[in-house]
C-alpha cells in the first residue's frame, strides 16, 4: 500500500515528500496510522550527519495514532488502539537494561538498520531512529508502541513520545529537582518548554529561562519561568545575580552547543547539578580545569531520553496532563502539513519556535 512520506534520501540531502509502498505487517509487528508526528531537532542532527542513520531513510521519533492491523503474535495492542510511538524500546536483556536504566539499552536502536519500506521504484528504506514518524502510516515492531491512555488529545499525545519525556525526565530523574529548588534552563525549543513545566511540577521556586532570541520569553513565562535572560557572555553573572550570588541549585541544557554546556555549568551553584539534555555535534568540546571541578563541587551528567521508562513514565505524564499540570498545546508552536517539514527544519536552525506539529 502506497502512503505519502518524507524521505531523506542521503545525508546532507533535502527532504523529499514522496510516495512509499508500505507492506502489511509481519510477525511481531504493527501498523499505525499517524495523527500527528513532531518536528525534533534530533531530526535535524540525523538529516546533517550529526547522529549516524542508515540511509535512504524515513525520518520522524516522536508521534502518536491509531493502529490499523498487527500481524502474527501481538497481544498487546490491537486495531482501533491509540498508541504512542517508543522510538528506543529496551531489549530488556543487554547490561543497561538488567541494571535497570533502559534509556541506555545497548540494542534500542537495531531495529533503524532494517528495510520497513521502499520507494516506488523499489529503493530499500530505513525507519529513522525505529519508528519512521514522518509518514502517513508506518509499519514498526510492537515493542515501538504505547498504548495511550484515556483523556489525552491523540494530536497532543505525539510530543509524549521525544519533548515530554526527556523534559521531564531530565528534570525528576536526572537531576532530581526538589521543591524549593532554583532551576535554569538553557533552550527554550520543544524539549526546553518541556523542562520548563516540569520544573514547575516539581515545584522550583525560581525558573530562569536562557535563549538566544527575545521572542520566546512569553512562551518561556507561559511554561513557568519566573525569569527570562538573553544569552550573552554574561548569562551566567546574570544568573548567579538573581539567586543571591549563588547560582541555580540545577541547571539544565537543552541545546547541545559547548558554549552553552560551559553556560550552564558556571550558572550552577558549589555542590548543584548540571544536566545536559542537547545533542551536541563532535567539534563541540567542552574543557574544563582540574581545579574548578574540586573546588566547585558540581555534578555534571549526561541525559539519555530524559532517563526515563517510557512504559513507566508515560502513565504519570498522562495524569498531569488530565490534572492540568502540564499543558502539551503550549509546546505546539506551529501545526505543519507534511510538506512543511523542511521549512521547519530551517526555523530549528534558525532559533526560532517551540514544537512543530505535523498534523496528517
Amino acid at each position: 500500500m502506497a502512503v505519502r512520506a518524507a524521505v531523506l534520501p542521503a545525508i546532507g540531502a533535502p527532504l523529499e515528500i514522496t510516495g512509499i509502498e508500505l507492506p502489511d505487517p509481519g510477525p511481531g509487528q504493527v501498523r499505525v496510522r499517524l495523527a500527528a508526528a513532531g518536528v525534533c531537532h534530533s531530526d535535524l542532527s540525523l538529516s546533517d550527519g550529526t547522529m549516524r542513520v542508515p540511509v535512504p531513510a524515513v525520518l520522524g521519533h516522536e508521534g502518536a495514532g491509531t493502529v490499523v492491523a498487527v500481524g502474527e503474535g501481538v497481544t498487546q495492542v490491537s486495531a482501533g488502539d491509540r498508541v504512542v510511538l517508543n522510538w528506543a524500546p529496551s531489549c530488556g536483556t543487554c547490561h543497561a537494561c538488567a541494571l535497570g536504566e533502559v534509556w541506555l539499552c545497548a540494542n534500542a536502536l537495531n531495529g533503524a538498520a532494517d528495510v520497513y519500506a521502499r520507494t516506488t521504484d523499489g529503493t530499500d528504506l530505513h525507519p529513522g531512529l525505529n519508528v519512521a514518524a514522518f509518514a502517513e502510516e508506518t509499519v514498526v515492531s510492537a515493542s515501538c508502541v504505547l498504548p495511550l491512555p484515556e483523556g489525552i488529545p491523540l494530536t497532543e499525545a505525539a510530543l509524549l513520545g521525544c519533548a515530554v519525556l526527556t523534559g521531564y525526565g531530565a528534570v525528576h530523574h536526572s537531576a532530581r529537582v526538589r521543591a524549593g529548588e532554583t532551576v535554569a534552563v538553557f533552550g527554550v525549543g520543544g524539549v526546553g518548554l518541556a523542562t520548563l513545566q516540569s520544573a514547575r511540577i516539581a515545584g522550583a521556586s525560581r525558573i530562569v529561562a536562557v535563549d538566544v532570541s527575545p521572542e520566546k520569553e512569553e512562551l518561556a513565562r507561559a511554561a513557568g519561568a519566573t525569569d527570562y535572560v538573553l544569552a550573552s557572555d554574561t548569562t551566567a553573572r546574570e544568573i548567579r545575580a538573581l539567586t543571591g550570588k549563588q547560582g541555580v541549585d540545577v541547571s539544565v541544557e537543552c541545546v547541545g552547543r559547548a558554549v552553552s554546556i560551559r553556560a550552564a555549568w558556571e550558572s550552577t551553584r558549589r555542590g548543584g547539578r548540571t544536566t545536559v539534555v542537547g545533542i551536541g555535534g563532535k567539534d563541540q568540546e567542552v574543557t574544563f580545569n582540574a581545579l574548578e571541578i574540586f573546588h566547585w563541587g558540581r555534578t555534571l551528567s549526561g541525559c539519555v531520553y530524559g532517563n526515563t521508562d517510557p512504559a513507566r513514565d508515560l502513565p504519570v505524564l498522562a495524569e498531569h496532563v488530565r490534572q492540568g499540570r502540564l499543558d502539551l498545546s503550549a509546546l505546539v508552536t506551529e501545526r505543519i502539513a507534511l510538506e512543511g517539514i523542511p521549512a521547519a527544519f530551517e526555523n530549528m536552525l534558525a532559533g526560532k519556535g517551540g514544537r512543530a506539529l505535523v498534523v496528517f
